[in-house]
């Protein structure tokens, strides 16, 4: 069992890299807009902010983890600076390394601007209905990097199963192929 995590700020492409990264190997993908979006869909977004979601998720990855399933992508913006994002980032793996699974790390950079346009990304709209509304998704964007750090440090990820890579100027199926190529999946 793998476990991959993408990690990067709003819009720089997670989703997006996810999704080509299951067309090149046998993982699935749970980005992490997928529950938000049902329950938002289906019981509103009050609903949602209440931690069913995250319940939601946490069912799938213990399930998930038992399988006998090749491996999962899990989406996550972690802000570096909280250390609450720093404990679910390792609960989720544990969940997995109890079932002797392999955890790897990607992180994904890109510049605000770039994130901007991404914002409106079809794609990202077609999967991501609480975007639609592209002006408050952009301010919201911009609000949330003022108050978070998506980027590591030098030293923050000291492992050999982490990458980061600037998917600036790098489609989303290069950027899959590298994650591949790096950590041989």
């Amino acid at each position: 069992m793998k476990l991959v995590f993408i990690l990067g700020s709003l819009a720089v492409g997670k989703m997006t890299v996810g999704q080509e990264l299951t067309k090149i190997t046998n993982l699935q993908l749970l980005h992490n807009h997928i529950m938000f979006e049902l329950v938002v869909e289906h019981f509103g977004k009050d609903f949602a902010c209440g931690g069913v979601t995250d319940r939601l998720k946490d069912v799938i990855y213990e399930e998930y983890s038992k399988s006998d399933n090749y491996g999962l992508i899990v989406t996550l913006a972690l802000n570096f600076d909280a250390q609450s994002d720093w404990d679910e980032l390792s609960r989720i793996a544990d969940i997995f390394k109890k079932a002797n699974a392999q955890v790897y790390y990607v992180e994904l950079v890109a510049p605000q601007e770039i994130r901007l346009q991404r914002n409106k990304t079809e794609n990202r709209l077609l999967h991501k209905a609480s975007k639609r509304n592209t002006d408050a998704s952009d301010k919201h964007l911009v609000e949330i990097d003022k108050k978070c750090r998506f980027e590591s440090s030098d030293d923050e990820f000291l492992n050999e199963n982490h990458i980061k890579i600037d998917n600036s100027n790098l489609s989303p199926d290069i950027v899959a192929k590298m994650i591949k190529e790096s950590f041989s999946l």
